[in-house]
């Protein structure tokens, strides 16, 4: 892997950001709620993260074809499971962190309870987004399982992350993969998927996101891992180096900080080659996944 660092995505990727953020906030916008679950709510979602996982559900549709606008609510829809698995993620009871996207995290700003209420509350959103939606029947449908099954797998690796329970017959590194791929890479691999669904992918156009969503996926939390034990807590926005601390298992702390960097880019060879087929529509893309194997935060 290239030694080079790439802190920013690219100007387009900063505009569907945007985007994103504000459709984030007029969804919000939307809801009668009491006014202390409503902010914390808000609080918990339109904070300025990166949105990558609801990017990609744009660029993924674009990428087959489709228009980005067809892919809206399906973007809200896994940013909302993101953002839920966030908030209870940094609760006491999992990972206890303080800080998450440079500030206070939703437990230390409005109390456990109300943090545990207002990421119950993201899970119903973000199906709610997809039934809402004009999306034909069988897609939606197809939608909504693809969600709950990444959802789910979440869970697990969360699960596996946090209290074991792995198969004890799995080598270390295969271990380490089983944890990475469903807790960080389940939703990114759906958030591509939904995005090609959207846009009406062709069989061969959908495989071809397929394998970049999984493969992106996991290359994404090696990156982490790298970022979680060389970068700085003012840069990331967040606690680092907690997982060394905890105990968890990284990928370098499993095979190493060079083999790790290898991985990454055999993962993102792996992705950009899947896109080589998709032509000009992929390129924006192509371009995101450089800055995922790189970014420094």
């Amino acid at each position: 892997m290239p030694d080079i660092s790439i802190q920013n995505p690219p100007l387009e990727l900063i505009d569907v950001a945007k985007v994103i953020e504000q459709e984030l906030d007029a969804q919000l916008g939307q809801l009668q709620l009491p006014e202390h679950l409503a902010d914390a709510t808000s609080y918990a979602v339109v904070n300025g993260g990166k949105r990558v996982r609801p990017a990609l559900t744009l660029l993924c549709c674009e990428a087959v074809g489709g228009s980005k606008k067809e892919a809206l609510a399906a973007a809200i829809a896994v940013e909302f499971i993101h953002c839920f698995s966030l908030v209870h993620d940094d609760l006491p009871a999992i990972d206890d962190d303080d800080l998450r996207r440079g500030k206070p995290t939703l437990h230390i700003h409005a109390g456990e309870a109300m943090a545990l209420l207002a990421g119950d509350l993201l899970l119903p959103l973000a199906f709610s987004q997809l039934t809402s939606a004009n999306y034909p029947p069988q897609q939606q449908v197809r939608l909504t399982e693809l969600l709950a099954i990444a959802t789910r797998d979440m869970v697990v690796g969360q699960v596996y992350d946090t209290l074991g329970g792995l198969p004890e017959e799995l080598e270390k590194q295969a271990s380490i993969e089983e944890i990475h791929r469903n807790k960080t890479g389940a939703l990114i691999r759906c958030a591509c998927q939904m995005g090609a669904i959207c846009g009406g992918a062709s069989s061969e156009a959908y495989e071809a996101i397929d394998t970049f969503g999984e493969a992106t996926g996991l290359m994404f939390q090696i990156v982490d891992d790298l970022i979680d034990l060389h970068g700085s807590e003012d840069h990331v926005g967040k606690a680092t180096g907690k997982d060394a601390h905890a105990g968890k298992a990284t990928y370098p702390g499993t095979i190493g900080v060079e083999k790790s960097k290898r991985v990454v880019q055999e993962l993102h060879d792996k992705a950009e080659s899947a896109l080589s087929g998709l032509g000009a529509t992929a390129e924006t893309l192509c371009s995101f996944n450089v800055w995922l194997a790189h970014r420094t935060r």
